[in-house]
């Protein structure tokens, strides 16, 4: 087990994503987390949906391994224009 700050490796890691409801979010979110943290299972995800229902929250339960992965996963999540914000 390694440690990195506040972080220990590996851990369990909350990734959370907003966007715009309607819009393909939960696949590409989910394609970009897969592709740093393999696979997704469902009861890893929760979704919810804003109170208007403009807005999605997805938050993504990942087994973190290192800084590096983390730090790839917000890279390519803030720049996939269907993200608002990621957290």
């Amino acid at each position: 087990m390694s440690e990195t700050g506040l972080l220990e490796f590996p851990s369990e890691f909350p990734i959370k994503v907003m966007g715009r409801h309607g819009s393909e979010l939960r696949e590409l979110t989910q394609a970009i987390i897969e592709r740093h943290a393999g696979p997704v299972t469902e009861a890893s995800v929760r979704t919810r949906t804003s109170t208007d229902g403009n807005f999605l929250a997805l938050t993504y339960m990942v087994q973190a391994t290192s800084r590096d992965q983390l730090d790839a996963i917000y890279r390519e999540l803030t720049a996939c224009k269907s993200v608002l914000m990621a957290l």
